[in-house]
């Protein structure tokens, strides 16, 4: 199954890691250091230019998604 992340991006729900806060995790240091070093290797897509709310891991990328990780989880569980 496919997984809408907002914008025209969708991911193969069985790639997905992990569907976290923004806000919440972002006040980690580990969570910094990962975006940070993702970003440095060109593995963050940003699936809109609106404020971000989630982020959610996959295999290949990490996408910072203007969706909320509550609405996310709920669209795979339906």
């Amino acid at each position: 199954m496919f997984l809408f992340l907002g914008g025209e991006v969708t991911v193969y729900d069985k790639d997905i890691i992990g569907i976290f806060d923004i806000e919440e995790c972002s006040v980690s240091r580990m969570t910094a250091d990962y975006l940070n070093n993702c970003q440095k290797q060109n593995k963050i897509v940003y699936v809109s230019q609106d404020m971000p709310k989630s982020f959610v891991v996959c295999e290949d990328k990490t996408y910072i998604s203007n969706v909320s990780n509550n609405t996310i989880n709920k669209r795979g569980y339906k």
